[in-house]
């Protein structure tokens, strides 16, 4: 009989457990946690602390007897692996005060990540600071809610740290976000995150970016930022990101790469060829780069998970790696993107192009439409897809999830306009958004339009460019560039004789697409032009303070 044994639960460990006992119906599989929750939905704690989730027990996705029951696994909670004797196949365990060994044909180590903690003068005698990464972590930030506390201090702005914030929000408190990074959700780009700014102190959050704690006092209740402000909180979340738990690999020698992260082939076999791992703790191959990356994601936990089953199965398959791709809700807004940001498309490869378009979550017409604001990062010579970014209220999850399909099977800028989405008005349009940017990204490539990005606004300006709102008097009213030439689109061509031939034009409309309007027509006019690319929309969400009113 096969023996094998799963080191950790959850996602990666339990998948591959499960899928393992339908495969191999006489394998005897052991399956050691060192909590006592073997099967949880992790990514749901923060809806528990909000109350959207109101049962705690809702949050236990299975239980050692169901799955005994089920599956006949040999479930073993709060039993911790202390060691790895690969040399005679055996793990060292211990379980409550007694340690045994037990012997294994097969090895998968699946310990997940544990939440990175710096090590700050004070944290030590802090008795309000908590994480967030499992059940027992969730039970204590809900004792400590008990008793009331009217201010929180979230330390990190990632999909999790945003989260506890709205969360800790809807419950009543008072909550501060402190981010080292210049904008919050560093994994997007600063204009795409302004809006998610935006929102968060609509609803009452103090943000402090480009800053860190440097200490806590008072037991916890006085952090201490790096310019020497002090914030006074009652419940602190660290949430400044997560490392991954390779502690026992290393102890056993495995071999080891980027930030500790295990390293594992294309099978997941680790350095030791009896010793396979998954999860959170793994090195994959960032698919878009090929470089090895650590991805902490569920997804890619479950598929990991089901592979290595399949692998040890003896059905071929193999890790093709990840993209990264994550959404998270901000009160009445929601964030999402797939694969590389801006700066690490830059960073790694040559004719980067982006383009950012706003459309409709379903058709205009219809009640209810809101706003979805696109981003694409693509080759401009090539196509190639390289990342996307989406803010809006609604719809932002097909849109993301349509474009990382689309990078996964390296489909092109030119494949977008020809996918087929299904259509009625109360759910999308005849002119999709992913398709409209697929239209925009090809007529960057192709030379029809140039675009001009927010950044660069100010140096196109100081240089001699000309910047022209082809917007309405009304939407003016509402805010405007203050350097700005002012000629609505429709009185565009009656109005060309005020344009000098011999500037270069920048033009900017609300959202980009009346811009480009104008760019096509003054192009065809033998003017030089480029188009503001998210037009005053995305530059006012960036860059507010540059912004006129009244």
């Amino acid at each position: 009989m096969t023996k094998i044994i799963i080191v950790g639960g959850v996602a990666g460990g339990m998948s591959a457990a499960t899928r393992l006992r339908r495969l191999m119906e006489e394998a005897d599989i052991i399956v050691f946690d060192k909590g006592p929750y073997v099967s949880f939905a992790n990514c749901g704690l923060p809806f528990h602390v909000s109350g959207e989730i109101e049962k705690r027990s809702s949050l236990l996705v299975q239980t050692p007897e169901a799955l005994k029951a089920r599956f006949n696994l040999d479930i073993r909670p709060e039993t911790e692996v202390l060691r790895l004797d690969k040399d005679k196949k055996e793990v060292v365990v211990k379980s409550s005060d007694k340690s045994y060994r037990e012997s294994y044909d097969y090895l998968i180590l699946s310990p997940g990540a544990k939440p990175f903690v710096p090590d700050l003068p004070g944290l030590d005698e802090a008795t309000n600071v908590f994480t967030l990464r499992n059940i027992p972590d969730l039970d204590q930030i809900m004792e400590k809610l008990e008793q009331s506390p009217a201010k929180a201090t979230v330390i990190g702005a990632g999909f999790i740290g945003l989260e506890m914030a709205e969360s800790l929000a809807k419950r009543g408190l008072e909550v501060t976000i402190v981010e080292k990074a210049s904008h919050v959700l560093p994994p997007l780009d600063e204009e795409m995150a302004s809006f998610v700014q935006g929102e968060l102190q609509k609803k009452g959050i103090r943000l402090y970016t480009n800053q860190s704690v440097q200490a806590f006092q008072n037991g916890g209740k006085t952090i201490v930022l790096e310019d020497g402000s002090q914030l006074e909180t009652d419940l602190t979340l660290m949430s400044i990101g997560v490392q991954p738990e390779s502690s026992l690999a290393e102890e056993a020698g495995l071999a080891l790469g980027f930030r500790n992260g295990i390293i594992v082939n294309d099978t997941y076999q680790t350095s030791h060829p009896d010793i396979y791992a998954v999860g959170d703790a793994i090195l994959v191959r960032q698919e878009i780069t090929g470089e090895e990356a650590l991805i902490s994601l569920a997804s890619p936990a479950n598929r990991q998970g089901r592979q290595v089953a399949d692998v040890i199965a003896g059905l071929e398959r193999s890790n093709k790696g990840s993209i990264g791709t994550a959404i998270v809700r901000i009160f009445d807004l929601v964030a999402a993107s797939t694969g590389l940001n801006e700066r690490l498309a830059r960073q790694k490869f040559l004719d980067v192009a982006v383009v950012h378009t706003t459309g409709k979550d379903h058709a205009g017409y219809y009640p209810g439409a809101s706003d979805l604001i696109l981003k694409l990062i693509f080759n401009s010579k090539t196509g190639r897809l390289y990342g996307a970014q989406a803010i809006g209220q609604k719809g932002v999850d097909k849109r993301i999830d349509v474009l990382a399909t689309a990078i996964k099977a390296r489909l092109t800028i030119f494949d977008l306009p020809e996918l087929e989405f299904t259509y009625a008005p109360p759910f999308g349009a005849a002119k999709d958004p992913v398709n409209m940017i697929g239209y925009a990204a090809i007529n960057i490539a192709e030379g029809i339009s140039e675009t001009v990005q927010w950044y660069e606004l100010e140096d196109e300006l100081a240089q001699g460019a000309v910047l022209l709102d082809v917007r309405t008097a009304g939407e003016l009213a509402k805010g405007y560039f203050p350097e700005a030439l002012s000629i609505p689109l429709d009185e565009l061509r009656s109005r060309i004789d005020e344009l000098d031939p011999s500037r270069r034009y920048i033009v900017s409309c609300h959202s980009g697409l009346r811009s480009y309007l104008a760019e096509r027509l003054l192009k065809q006019h033998g003017f030089q032009v480029k188009n503001l690319d998210g037009a005053y929309q995305l530059y006012q969400a960036v860059r507010p303070e540059r912004i006129k009113h009244g």
